[in-house]
């Protein structure tokens, strides 16, 4: 391709709109242009890109014997009614576009597909000799974001790969995941980048185990928990660790004592004299359920811990059943504003005990038949959890429900009944021991999910009535497995992971052409002759080249072949003379001058190394 019949514009400055070296960089280089918030043109250099990372994704997804398909991305609102997702992706979490058409129907522009594929299953498979089953698509996707950033890798609009499997036990579903788990490994691998695999939340997809696989890179939203013998990596919001042990007491009697001023664990430790593992903080929640209850959740955890609101609200999601409900749609800490609501007076937040009693919520409203719209049922019991570091500690600090006030010296079942609910909702942290070797730590690092690979089980199976006939006759739950690596976030990390102060650094593999040819000065014949004579034979051998025969200065051509990241770059320039080139390697700045008539030689053997 000639750039200059290319649509192709750099520019020398950063959008104001770019927040990451990766954004700015696409942007800079021509790779992509906004046009609305979180929605992105993939111009022709990142479009080439897009198609050699689908390429690499079909051949290893092929290899696993896995079919390709594709799957509507309008989706009816009755399949998600179904699973018992629409609220929770419309309302809770609210990242589905919804609409409604012109004969009042609901529908919901697809940010992913375990709903629909499930009713395929249920419609179309019969007998476990169908099984297993493995679909997978490449498209579009849509996700309503409450603040689209950081270009391609949270935008409205994205590539993604997702497949799904279906199976008759669980032992066939880990042998997929198994399969899936290697050809992620691949894909990232042959796409030149450096990653981890790490065990991850299931989140709103649901299923038994998951598994995130993180490119690396500082700018990345994630953070990864990791030991340096490669046993254990994790995201933090799964993460687990043995947290050190908590500092025996120095307090023997139980007393309340002033100590204004103290909201905090660091200003309470400072006043009291004590070590934050000798504090139990308690914090208060306002969980939602889907079924219109909400829940005043009081977690009492050790002072030197932080709350892991993912495992909290997973906790919360276990115990939802016993409130009627299914789902979580919201977990919030009540500000005064909240409070209002169904609090009798502001709690002092900062000095709560694990023993706040009841009395402090409001009794519920009565019913009225002058009420307009849903009715906000409040449970007026606080829900009591402790968390695993707090259950064995003696003689601690921690509030006495008075602003300024905390006690001294208390002690579980005797001051305070200690809560029936044991979880485990602390947050695992860099620094930690090993759950799996107490002489690893866990070190931190910071990473851009790529790929999720699930373990689904039978939750859609089982809420759409997708079922198969057994060998025996008799009807069973299909099981599941969901598959999803992101297309257009991978070349994005793939830049993120790879650049330096003059531009992107592709790896070869997905390079939108391995090498440019530079003329620096079109007037010259000889530049021109020799220029275009080196583009048509490297093309010819299927080393993909470009030809940058514009008008333009030889250092801004220099300037943006290195700006554009293309992997080798060959110059006809004052090199002529000796019948030789300058060919330059973007990655390392070594340059060499090489004779003519051996270029593609050369060049050849370095995209086959």
């Amino acid at each position: 391709m000639r750039l200059s019949q290319m649509l192709f514009v750099t520019l020398r400055e950063s959008p104001a709109e770019a927040e990451i070296p990766s954004h700015k960089l696409l942007l800079r280089a021509g790779y992509i242009r906004r046009v609305g918030s979180g929605v992105y043109v993939y111009l022709p250099l990142l479009w080439r890109v897009l198609q050699k990372i689908s390429a690499i994704v079909r051949e290893e997804m092929n290899a696993t014997g896995a079919t390709e398909c594709l799957l509507p991305q309008i989706q009816p609102a009755e399949l998600w009614q179904e699973s018992g997702r629409w609220d929770t992706y419309t309302k809770a979490e609210g990242i589905m576009f919804a609409l409604t058409d012109r004969q009042g129907r609901q529908l919901g522009l697809g940010p992913t597909h375990e709903e629909v594929i499930t009713a395929v299953a249920r419609d179309m498979i019969r007998s476990y000799r169908q099984l297993p089953l493995h679909l997978y698509q490449i498209q579009s996707k849509f996700r309503d974001e409450i603040r689209p950033r950081f270009g391609l890798m949270r935008g409205r609009e994205f590539i993604m790969k997702d497949g799904y499997s279906f199976h008759a036990d669980t032992n066939s579903l880990k042998a997929t995941y198994q399969d899936m788990y290697q050809a992620y490994t691949n894909i990232l691998s042959r796409c030149g980048l450096t990653f981890r695999a790490v065990e991850a939340d299931s989140g709103a997809i649901g299923g038994a185990g998951s598994h995130e696989f993180m490119v690396l890179a500082d700018a990345g939203e994630d953070e990864v928990l990791y030991t340096a013998d490669g046993n254990y990596a994790a995201n933090v919001e799964k993460a687990i660790s043995r947290p050190t042990a908590a500092i025996p007491s120095t307090f023997t009697t139980y007393e309340e004592r002033p100590t204004p001023g103290t909201d905090t664990i660091e200003k309470l430790a400072t006043v009291a004299n004590c070590d934050p593992s000798q504090i139990v903080k308690n914090v208060l929640y306002e969980a939602s359920l889907d079924n219109g209850f909400t829940l005043l959740v009081l977690v009492s955890i050790r002072g030197d811990q932080a709350i892991n609101e993912v495992k909290l609200q997973n906790a919360l999601t276990n115990l939802a059943p016993e409130y009627g409900g299914k789902a979580v749609l919201s977990l919030t800490v009540p500000d005064a504003n909240a409070q209002q609501r169904w609090a009798k007076q502001p709690l002092p937040l900062g000095y709560l005990s694990p023993g706040l009693a009841d009395t402090w919520i409001k009794p519920p409203k009565p019913a009225s038949t002058d009420d307009e719209g849903p009715v906000e049922i409040i449970l007026p019991k606080f829900v009591r959890l402790v968390d695993q570091t707090a259950v064995d500690l003696k003689n601690f600090v921690t509030g006495a429900d008075q602003p300024g006030v905390h006690g001294f010296g208390a002690n579980w079942n005797v001051q305070y009944p200690l809560p029936k609910t044991v979880v485990d909702v602390r947050k695992a942290q860099s620094g930690d021991l090993a759950v799996h070797d107490p002489s690893q730590t866990l070190e931190t690092a910071r990473g851009i999910e790529i790929g999720h690979i699930f373990q689904l089980g039978t939750k859609y199976s089982q809420a759409l009535g997708a079922t198969y006939t057994s060998e025996s006759g008799e009807e069973i739950p299909l099981v599941m497995g969901c598959y999803g690596i992101g297309v257009s976030r991978l070349a994005q990390a793939a830049v993120e992971q790879s650049y330096d102060k003059d531009g992107i650094i592709w790896p070869l593999a997905i390079a939108p052409y391995q090498a440019i040819v530079v003329i620096p000065n079109i007037t010259d014949a000889k530049q021109v002759e020799v220029a275009t004579q080196l583009y048509e034979q490297l093309n010819e051998a299927g080393i993909e080249t470009l030809l940058d025969d514009r008008d333009e200065r030889a250092g801004v051509k220099f300037k943006d072949a290195d700006l554009i990241g293309i992997p080798f770059r060959i110059v006809t320039g004052r090199a002529l003379a000796q019948g030789k080139v300058e060919v330059v390697k973007r990655a390392t700045k070594e340059s060499e001058e090489i004779a003519i008539e051996t270029v593609v030689e050369t060049l050849g053997a370095w995209c086959k190394g």
